[in-house]
């Protein structure tokens, strides 16, 4: 799944999408909470878009949960048969995200970002930091649809600028913005070949 994204948001043009959408931007936030990065991996630091009483904020947490036991860190969050209505909800704003294809390294590495957009919002929830551990977020996973179907079989849920006070303020059905977009939603970019 996906454990690697990308972050060339110009401030501006999240300003923009902020006011167009009607989500207001705390005035004391700048291009400072928004950085740039080519390669978010689990357990970096990446902004994500939080509800913040009638506005939006962003906020620096770290990508993946802590481990919770034997297993690794969690960074994709299956939501089938899950309600997140009690849930902290988060859009975390990347450029693009990656899939990694094949059994050999270094596998084909292919980019997905949404058509029309400056932003490819991801749907998260996050969690407050305890102990020595920061707030963490991690992205919502769902059936593949037709564009990534082929690379692999599970998916990051893409939610469009529309539906992102849906997510946020969860006033519309989660069965609605939980779920792969339409054939065609995404680009998709070979990157880097693989060695198989």
């Amino acid at each position: 799944m996906c454990n690697n994204y990308e972050q060339h948001v110009r401030w501006q043009e999240y300003c923009k999408m902020m006011q167009d959408l009607a989500l207001g931007i705390p005035t004391q936030q700048t291009e400072l909470d928004l950085p740039e990065a080519d390669d978010i991996k689990i357990n970096d630091r990446g902004p994500v878009m939080r509800a913040a009483g009638n506005h939006v904020e962003l906020a620096s947490m770290n990508f993946s949960f802590p481990p919770s036991g034997r297993g690794g860190p969690v960074f994709n969050f299956r939501s089938e048969n899950r309600r997140f209505d009690q849930s902290n909800r988060c859009i975390i704003p990347a450029s693009a995200f990656y899939e990694f294809v094949g059994k050999k390294y270094p596998k084909a590495k292919y980019r997905f970002a949404l058509k029309g957009s400056p932003i490819t919002g991801i749907a998260g929830v996050w969690r407050e930091g305890q102990g020595n551990h920061p707030a963490s977020f991690a992205m919502l996973t769902t059936a593949p649809g037709e564009d990534i179907a082929p690379y692999h079989n599970r998916q990051v849920v893409v939610l469009k600028p529309k539906d992102w006070p849906g997510w946020l303020q969860l006033t519309s059905p989660e069965a609605e913005l939980l779920r792969p977009l339409p054939k065609g939603t995404l680009n998709v970019e070979l990157v880097r070949e693989g060695s198989d």
